[in-house]
């Protein structure tokens, strides 16, 4: 236990001695049998870390192995705590969730045998009385008079499989079932414990990691570009899978993950062992308005967090993640850094927090004070009554040291969104929101029969190239429907 207390204070810790401890450290905990869940959760989130921000090759290839080793440690042990979001996908333990038709196929299409219907999570199985009847003709028998139908008996006596009913159900018709899933992981490579991409070179950390007050939004704007290239088509089905699979183990759906544009995905590399791989969406699923990219970051091979940009004009509404394992890591130098190359790529130069994010029935958010973190990073309110909250608060830390705001003061700070942006122009975005376009369009006559009141030719052939950043190219040249919309959206 005294091992395991000082491994997760030596992961914040750089240097060569500290990397000999650190793995002096690992060793001593590759073979201790620990019972509690408490202290394996422990030891599995510390050695992820590891893996991910690692000191030295013997650390990085140590934590590994612990990893690697877990789907045999958790033989025996009550597993109630490990399906909790932000701990769930260890290897040994399983998973149970209503995924998305898309997710699922996907899902069965890789790991079939360990995925399967969870009969006994199934608060609705009546619900499969709706498809089961045009499959297995002698069910409406059962179903349409008898007031207790076995449909886990029916299903199997037809022989059916997961995979079966996926092959004859319509998607929308599937996820309007909500069928649970399980999922057991043993010793998956789709686990949290061993998910990885290929890389070409490791990097380790034998330097503190990167501070926030070290990071400028600016100064990574002012950096020379961020290259990025686009993958073949078989490489590109490669880390969509891992994609969906470090997703779902999760229990995490995009909409771009659902349905991802699998022949335009881009690789970027962002510097200190971290690969970014991002995309749209196929036309088929687009937005009606915003233009749609998302992506996720691996640090040295290992999933730590996702992005997702909407945008619109030269703003983009940006959502950030980085998995509870890895927010001790880089975090305001990742977040900068892909907002540079979305700037770069997209020509984007507003970016926008959803209150969500900052806190807004988000008690997660207000525990990690997630306003002072984007505060920090140069973001505004876009409330002016915010705004002088703020301003309040501010003054107090700076005269009171080691005051911390209220939680019931961040949750007033969060009550309105975020704005990062340079020019005067960013201001008019302050009380913009794309459902009140959507309102105010409902409104009109062109709308009711179908038609989008705003759209001119060309934007709507751009809303259907290839990939919309044609799109918003086109869009952020249209000074006219950029006031139409703003005007709408205000």
């Amino acid at each position: 236990m005294r091992a395991l207390d000082s491994l997760t204070e030596y992961k914040g810790r750089f240097g060569r001695e500290a990397a000999r401890r650190c793995a002096a450290l690992l060793a001593s905990l590759q073979h201790a049998r620990l019972r509690d869940p408490a202290d394996l959760i422990c030891l599995h989130e510390t050695a992820l870390f590891l893996r991910a921000y690692p000191q030295s090759p013997r650390v990085l290839r140590l934590a590994d192995d612990i990893l690697d080793s877990f789907g045999e440690r958790m033989h025996g042990i009550a597993l109630d705590q490990f399906e909790d979001p932000e701990l769930s996908g260890i290897a040994g333990t399983s998973i149970s969730t209503n995924f998305s038709y898309e997710f699922a196929r996907s899902l069965v299409a890789r790991h079939g045998r360990s995925i399967d219907i969870d009969w006994e999570n199934y608060p609705r199985p009546d619900r499969l009385g709706s498809v089961l009847p045009d499959f297995v003709p002698l069910l409406m028998e059962d179903a349409a008079v008898e007031p207790h139908v076995d449909w886990k008996r029916w299903f199997e006596s037809a022989r059916g499989s997961l995979r079966w009913l996926l092959d004859r159900v319509e998607p929308r018709i599937y996820d309007l079932l909500e069928i649970p899933l399980r999922w057991n992981l043993g010793d998956s490579h789709a686990s949290r414990s061993r998910l990885r991409i290929p890389v070409r070179e490791i990097y380790y950390h034998h330097r503190p990691l990167l501070k926030r007050s070290e990071v400028s939004i600016e100064a990574e704007f002012s950096a020379p570009k961020i290259r990025a290239t686009k993958l073949a088509r078989a490489r590109a089905e490669r880390i969509l899978a891992s994609i969906v699979d470090a997703s779902a183990v999760r229990y995490r759906e995009l909409w771009g993950f659902v349905h991802p544009d699998a022949a335009h995905v881009y690789h970027a590399g962002l510097g200190r062992g971290v690969d970014f791989y991002f995309f749209g969406v196929p036309d088929a699923w687009r937005l009606p308005l915003r233009a749609y990219h998302c992506g996720m970051f691996f640090k040295n091979g290992a999933p730590i967090g996702y992005f997702e940009g909407l945008s619109l004009f030269e703003r983009m509404e940006a959502g950030f993640n980085l998995y509870y394992t890895f927010r001790e890591g880089e975090t305001a130098w990742l977040y900068a850094r892909v907002l540079k190359l979305f700037r770069e790529r997209l020509g984007v130069t507003c970016f926008s927090i959803d209150p969500y994010q900052l806190g807004h029935e988000n008690e997660e958010a207000i525990a990690s004070g997630a306003f002072w973190f984007y505060r920090k990073l140069g973001f505004r309110p876009a409330s002016e009554e915010v705004a002088r909250l703020m301003a309040r608060e501010e003054a107090r830390i700076a005269a009171e040291p080691g005051y911390r705001s209220p939680a019931a003061t961040l949750r007033r700070l969060a009550e309105r969104p975020m704005i990062y942006g340079a020019s005067e122009d960013a201001h008019d975005w302050d009380r913009f929101e794309v459902r009140n376009v959507g309102y105010n369009a409902g409104r009109s006559s062109k709308a009711s029969s179908g038609k989008q009141p705003w759209a001119t030719e060309s934007v709507s052939r751009a809303k259907h190239a290839a990939e919309e950043s044609t799109y918003l190219r086109r869009l952020q040249k249209d000074t006219r429907l950029r006031a139409i919309l703003l005007r709408m959206g205000t």
